[in-house]
């Protein structure tokens, strides 16, 4: 196994205890007698390039408070391992063509996704929004009208269909979901892989499913793609739930339509993060809320760490990475 000359990790104190506790760090550091840590909280962009290029490491791993790497990289970079998810506020197009290797978290998350997106389908399919503020705050309890619905039996149509949707796929098959998806790379294949039905538009896949979750990358295809004619196509009772990007939909038509009261709705991303104090989403009882929390989870960021350290063994012995981000991957993700 071929030892890189040097890795440096330029992640805050918290990421390095949250994605490589030990024995992770300790895999880590076996690899090369040139390891080091440096703490990137409340640094400057410029500070960490000076940083970065007195440190000279062939092996960056990096993280979400890691600041954008320079346009010109030191010379002996050779591989950035990220241990989170979209690589581009890091690195940007060119830095991949010139030959840099970047590998991300992959689907070592999409599991813990998932089972957010399982929440707020339970959350709204039982209002527990409206049922825990009633609760706490007018002493409610439930009555002869009152409506509540099961998973079991029901259509779920998924917009996009990356890794976290086929997670999602594996946790509703227990409910007997009828399962659809609208994405440019369901095909037959795939359709058969996964036992789901290819949405023929994003028009059918909203208007023909009770519950519709959105897992669309945001890229310039995407952006602002479900818009209120979409929305409006949802039967009444039925969910929305987003816990992909925010600007893949029109936020102004969701709130407006969402205040009807005639759809239930669950976000965990927003277009303008943090969430605005004054948002209209705010109080709405139909409308579920959380905080940007769909994943990972603190106790679950050591699978992307497993997942780093996987990738900087092979490539010591130089194998493939996994999560490669090829150009075409930088180009269709978030």
């Amino acid at each position: 196994m071929a030892r890189p000359s040097s890795i440096l990790a330029a992640i805050t104190a918290q990421e390095l205890r949250d994605f490589l506790p030990e024995p992770l760090l300790g895999a880590v550091r076996a690899l090369t007698p040139a390891f080091a840590h440096h703490d990137t909280a409340g640094e400057t962009t410029e500070q960490f390039h000076r940083v970065l290029a007195e440190a000279n490491p062939e092996v960056l791993l990096a993280c979400w408070k890691t600041p954008p790497l320079p346009a010109v990289l030191p010379r002996n970079l050779r591989y950035v391992c990220y241990l989170a998810g979209s690589v581009k506020k890091l690195v940007t197009r060119e830095h991949i063509e010139s030959g840099l290797l970047v590998s991300n978290w992959g689907g070592s998350i999409s599991r813990i996704v998932a089972e957010w997106a399982m929440f707020h389908i339970f959350s709204c399919l039982r209002r527990a929004t409206y049922w825990t503020l009633a609760m706490h705050h007018e002493g409610a309890w439930k009555d002869g009208g009152t409506e509540t619905a099961s998973l079991f039996g029901r259509s779920v149509g998924i917009h996009g269909f990356g890794q976290v949707a086929r997670e999602l796929v594996r946790l509703l098959r227990p409910f007997g979901c009828q399962v659809s998806a609208f994405a440019p790379d369901v095909d037959e294949e795939t359709e058969r892989e996964h036992n789901i039905k290819a949405s023929p538009t994003l028009d059918a896949l909203f208007a023909n499913n009770d519950i519709i979750i959105e897992l669309a990358p945001l890229i310039p295809e995407t952006t602002g793609s479900v818009t209120e004619r979409h929305l409006r196509q949802i039967k009444p009772g039925g969910i929305f739930i987003n816990v992909g990007r925010g600007a893949v939909v029109d936020e102004v038509a969701l709130l407006r339509v969402a205040k009807e009261g005639k759809i239930l709705v669950g976000l965990d991303v927003f277009t303008v993060e943090p969430l605005p104090v004054d948002s209209g989403f705010r109080g709405l009882l139909n409308v579920t809320l959380t905080p940007h929390l769909a994943g990972p989870t603190t106790d679950r960021r050591r699978d992307a760490g497993e997942a780093a350290v996987a990738n900087l063994h092979a490539y010591c012995e130089a194998r493939p990475l996994e999560a490669l981000i090829s150009l075409r991957v930088y180009d269709t993700s978030t």
